[in-house]
């Protein structure tokens, strides 16, 4: 299949597929950019980040190690499509998984092991979790502990082309088992300093799936009445402002599962994942961290520049705008209606560069697929 980019005024170019030359290359391009895995495809409204790669079990090495924003594990493995144990490979992650669960169902001794892998890469278990997840770093680690105890591990095989018997036989897995095994197709394009993924997603059709590290899904309601009762009034108040304003303008509320609630504001001209989350104890992230696409970096600098021009919250908002930014309500609630004011002239300027990039190049699809 050939993706044709036209960009308006010139002519169409045709792209082709590339592949990457073995599957070290594969694993390396995955684990420092973990946004090309199609998490939302397999679990909506989660964050995920990379823990780990290479990391040593009992039966050999997991290529990638990851986590989602309630503490559900990945295994992934990277195999390409001339590799000739395509259907070993499924034995191969459940074997992984298996390591895991049967010499850490204490879960402190693999979370130690972690920390231990990761503190020689210069940062700890517990900063890596902050600086993904913010306040939510300890449910997020807590959530891990479960799914150690439980084994309920999510599975990645990831490949540049996906067998039809493996594709059948991780359905049937799925469809038959309390395992969660996904089988991702990933198409690599690259047009001058562009790369253009087409990923598509394996075993997600069978949603029965075991259940999620947080198992409560918030609303309206709970999450209101929760709220009242660790905050202040005028925090309750503020926090009231900001929601409306939220119901107002974006375009889904997203209501958070786990012990904390929370719900998050998704304005998809900004980005398809959440632009803040707001807590049931007042505090507020920003996840400049989960703005991507060409003006990302523009819409980085424009929010990062409107939060730091209110005084109280400059302090919070990091200079390394690829991080979240952990806003508490002493220092958001008495300045709500210039953080408003600041979220809608922010909002302004994102259609602005929205309408720009309708000007830019046109990716279509060969054949009858279609970028998603």
């Amino acid at each position: 299949m050939a993706i044709i980019i036209q960009r308006k005024g010139e002519r169409a170019e045709i792209v082709s597929e590339i592949r990457f030359p073995n599957e070290a290359e594969l694993q390396r391009y995955v684990y420092e950019n973990p946004e090309i895995l199609p998490i939302p495809d397999i679990k909506e409204d989660v964050q995920f980040t990379v823990l780990d790669k290479e990391t040593p079990v009992r039966t050999g090495y997991i290529d990638i190690l990851g986590v989602d924003s309630e503490g559900d594990l990945y295994i992934i493995e990277t195999k390409l499509s001339t590799n000739s144990d395509k259907r070993k490979v499924l034995a191969q992650v459940l074997d992984y998984g298996a390591a895991i669960w049967s010499a850490h169902q204490a879960p402190e001794a693999f979370l130690r092991l972690l920390d231990e892998r990761l503190s020689q890469k210069g940062t700890s278990l517990k900063e890596l979790l902050e600086r993904s997840f913010g306040q939510a770093a300890e449910e997020v680690e807590e959530g891990m502990r479960r799914c150690l105890e439980s084994g309920a591990f999510r599975f990645i095989i990831l490949m540049n082309r996906v067998p039809s018997d493996l594709k059948t036989l991780i359905q049937f897995v799925n469809s038959y088992s309390n395992f969660s095994v996904y089988a991702v197709e990933l198409e690599h394009y690259k047009h001058r300093d562009l790369h253009i993924f087409v990923p598509h997603v394996f075993g997600a059709e069978e949603r029965k799936r075991v259940p999620s590290s947080g198992s409560k899904r918030w609303d309206e309601a709970s999450f209101f009445q929760v709220l009242v009762e660790k905050v202040d009034p005028n925090t309750a108040a503020a926090m009231h402002k900001l929601y409306n304003f939220t119901k107002s303008y974006a375009d889904e509320i997203v209501w958070g599962k786990g012990g904390k609630g929370a719900f998050n504001a998704k304005f998809f001209i900004v980005s398809p994942k959440s632009l803040y989350t707001a807590w049931d104890d007042g505090k507020i992230t920003f996840r400049f961290g989960w703005l991507v696409g060409e003006a990302a970096e523009k819409l980085r600098g424009k929010l990062g520049g409107e939060l730091r021009a209110i005084d109280r919250l400059a302090p919070y908002v990091p200079t390394d705008e690829h991080r979240f930014a952990n806003i508490p309500p002493e220092a958001w609630v008495p300045v709500c209606d210039e953080l408003l004011a600041a979220l809608d002239r922010f909002l302004a300027y994102a259609k602005e560069v929205s309408a720009e990039r309708d000007d830019g190049p046109t990716p279509h699809m060969g054949g009858d697929g279609g970028l998603p």
